[in-house]
């Protein structure tokens, strides 16, 4: 039996970023479980909750840890951008079946410098206070860093559907010496199988962090940067490429 898939979303995201790639892995044979992380049900057109500022990192993963027990069999965690992270995190804590990485967000200690994600964040960490209350990326930076060489149409659709997030979150994972490095990765527990996905021009966890993340992963690494691609992975031929990387790497998972 194919194990299930649960898919985790990014920051300011939501399930909806695999609505398609969803439909490509149950097609392969795989139930797919996409759960939406705590208060990234509210549109950013309302008011964020004050709470969500000052939710920390594990409280994501604690609820991961819940939605992933109720799957009945230990799945593949694929996850985007900070997903990836808490792909990581998660995977720490639960069996799993493999793991699957795309552009993923740094862990404590799969850090690698960059002054792209800066420029991405910049006019959000400007801000007196980012770190303790509800953060939105502003569509300046979306356009440049997450959204970079996707086509207009798609950008200003998935530019309107992204939600609030916790500024705490954000600093754990951007500035973890502060924060007690709580988004450190136990790579020692994360033997199972693994792909790594990344685009080449990827502004916002760029393919650096994704090359550290491989080097720490103990077990077999399939890991491909894609040319041209940025770190929205999910629309036109890109999304098809992604796709068939994944389902290619399923059907050859031991």
């Amino acid at each position: 039996m194919k194990p299930p898939i649960l898919l985790i979303h990014g920051m300011w995201s939501t399930p909806a970023t695999f609505s398609r790639l969803r439909l490509v892995l149950e097609a392969a044979g795989h139930v797919t479980h996409a759960p939406v992380l705590p208060w990234h049900d509210r549109p950013a057109s309302l008011p964020p909750p004050p709470e969500l500022g000052t939710v920390s990192i594990t409280a994501y993963v604690d609820y991961l840890v819940t939605e992933a027990a109720a799957l009945g069999a230990p799945p593949v965690i694929l996850g985007h951008s900070m997903g990836g992270l808490l792909a990581q995190m998660l995977a720490a804590r639960v069996p799993h079946a493999g793991l699957v990485l795309l552009s993923p967000a740094a862990a404590a200690n799969s850090q690698s410098a960059s002054f792209d994600p800066l420029r991405t964040l910049l006019n959000v960490v400007t801000k007196w206070g980012w770190w303790e209350k509800p953060t939105l990326c502003d569509e300046a930076g979306a356009r440049w860093g997450i959204f970079n060489t996707v086509p207009e149409a798609v950008t200003t659709v998935e530019i309107g559907a992204l939600v609030w997030d916790s500024g705490r979150v954000l600093a754990e994972i951007a500035l973890p010496p502060l924060h007690g490095s709580i988004t450190r990765v136990d790579y020692a527990r994360l033997t199972r199988p693994a792909l790594v996905v990344v685009g080449c021009v990827d502004r916002t966890t760029p393919p650096g962090i994704a090359r550290a993340t491989a080097r720490q992963l103990p077990g077999r690494v399939d890991y491909h940067e894609i040319p041209g691609a940025p770190h929205w992975l999910f629309w036109g031929e890109l999304e098809q490429q992604v796709g068939a990387m994944v389902t290619g790497w399923l059907a050859n998972l031991d």
